[in-house]
């Protein structure tokens, strides 16, 4: 498969500016890889195709407020930072990307709130646009985070819209978000609700959680054209024993796995034995899933709707199958489905 054959005719129109009203609301696509059909539901719906003891995987990472504005010493110079990840708990050391990268040098300090009260010093150029910042901070480890998060704002995507808004700091989250360090929400799952959580409890579906950090790498534009020398860059991963032991139950009793989201298929693809067993695993992946690829632990993928080239849509058309994810994006288009990190969901039997 090449770069070319996962774009398709897309506006930006067709993106979800805001979520439903309600989590579990949105539109779900079905498409079933057996029969080739194509069937137009409500998200509520999904777990009329699944029965007890199949199970459903859901990515519990947080999305922590990544997005920071400050100014340049002397110069005052607005100054945007996306912070990535922590690199040093005690020196304060954080891994970030800085726009516009080229007034930024070493030695250069960043002040941040209208009190100045959060100072850092750039110590290292990595990228082209990564930084390392050393926070100057007079407190302990819990005051210096609560400063930094009290600056920082939910990191929502520009092309859903500019102003970040109230509803955003709940509606970007899953509702089962527990461990901190995300910069992006994993979006197939934020369409469950609690109620749709306790349908799936009442009918005996059974779910377990992994944990992947997304990174921006996940949003990386992929620019060649031949797939096998495109790189992800490397995200955070845990699988614990409990959650590999419900899978592998699931599966050796002949009943169905369910990956909530690309996130969560990169996560078990990545740490599954020869056998095809989920192994418990805490360490980091890189893992690139494109046509052809032979899945061994999921049955069936939800998933969002995604922009054209990206890595998201052609794991989905791995999974799916290409000739039938294309076919369900061009029909997603005609029917007005919403795309992106708000918009509507596909299933994927």
């Amino acid at each position: 498969m090449k770069l070319s054959q996962y774009g398709y005719s897309f506006s930006p129109e067709m993106l979800a500016k805001y979520p439903t009203d309600n989590r579990d609301d949105s539109r779900l696509m079905v498409i079933n890889r057996a029969t080739g059909t194509i069937e137009h539901r409500t998200f509520k719906d999904v777990i009329e195709y699944f029965d007890t003891d199949d199970i459903f995987i859901f990515n519990n990472t947080k999305v922590f407020p990544a997005r920071l504005y400050g100014n340049k010493e002397k110069t005052g110079a607005e100054i945007e930072i996306f912070l990535l990840r922590e690199l040093n708990r005690e020196q304060r050391l954080w891994d970030v990307l800085v726009d516009p990268a080229r007034k930024i040098r070493i030695g250069n300090k960043l002040y941040f709130g209208d009190d100045d009260l959060l100072v850092a010093e750039v110590i290292d150029n990595t990228t082209s646009r990564g930084r390392t910042l050393r926070f100057l901070f007079d407190g302990d480890y819990d005051e210096f985070k609560k400063a930094l998060y009290e600056q920082g704002e939910t990191p929502l995507p520009r092309w859903v819209r500019e102003k970040v808004e109230e509803i955003d700091a709940e509606r970007y989250q899953t509702i089962f978000a527990k461990h901190e360090g995300a910069v992006a929400a994993p979006t197939a799952g934020t369409h469950f609700s609690k109620h749709l959580l306790k349908r799936m409890e009442i009918k005996g579906i059974n779910s377990t959680e992994i944990t992947l950090h997304v990174g921006l790498g996940n949003f990386r534009t992929v620019d060649v054209e031949d797939l096998t020398k495109h790189k992800m860059d490397s995200e955070q991963v845990i699988v614990t024993p409990e959650s590999a032991e419900a899978v592998n139950q699931t599966k050796l009793n002949g009943h169905r796995v369910v990956a909530v989201g690309t996130t969560v298929m990169r996560t078990i693809e990545s740490t599954v034995s020869t056998n095809g067993m989920l192994k418990p695993y805490d360490g980091w992946t890189n893992k690139f899933i494109f046509a052809p690829y032979e899945f061994t632990v999921a049955d069936a993928m939800i998933s969002n709707f995604h922009l054209p080239y990206s890595t998201q849509l052609m794991m989905v058309a791995a999974f799916g199958g290409y000739d039938l994810v294309m076919e369900a994006y061009r029909v997603a288009k005609e029917e007005g489905y919403r795309f992106g990190t708000y918009g509507d969901a596909m299933l994927i039997l």
